[in-house]
């Protein structure tokens, strides 16, 4: 389990920053001054590349030598959107002062889209100089 928490420990509250911030209310803050259109999403993007990034950082820590982790690279990708899809769904149905929307998940999408092949190029450039 200290394995699991030190490898896994920052996603994990990366998970629930990401939960907390997409459920609170901001009332005035989309009419700051401060955030241009698009702030949101560009949020969204940013916020899913870094838990698609310390995922795969943790799998790849534990990871034994020989084992090539694609697979579980896009599995965790798929994971980090299918979150994304229920957060946009509670924001729906149970947070009614959030409203759930598809450009936000298409944001949650890109963003854990870029971090897998980040981490993908990152491997294989590891790899590839280790032979």
């Amino acid at each position: 389990m200290t394995s699991f928490l030190k490898n896994y420990g920052l996603a994990i509250l990366w998970a629930f920053f990401i939960f907390i911030i997409c459920t609170i209310k901001l009332e005035k803050v989309s009419g700051s001054p401060f955030f241009f259109a698009g702030f949101d999403k560009l949020v969204h993007c940013g916020l899913f590349f870094v838990l698609v990034t310390l995922c795969c950082n943790g799998f790849i820590r534990q990871l034994s030598k020989g084992i090539s982790p694609y697979k579980s690279i896009i599995l965790i990708m798929l994971a980090a959107i299918i979150y994304g899809g229920l957060i946009e769904i509670l924001q729906h149905y149970f947070f009614t002062w959030r409203s759930g929307e598809w450009n936000d998940l298409f944001a949650d999408t890109i963003g854990a889209s870029m971090a897998s092949f980040s981490t993908i190029i990152t491997v294989r450039a590891v790899n590839y100089e280790k032979e």
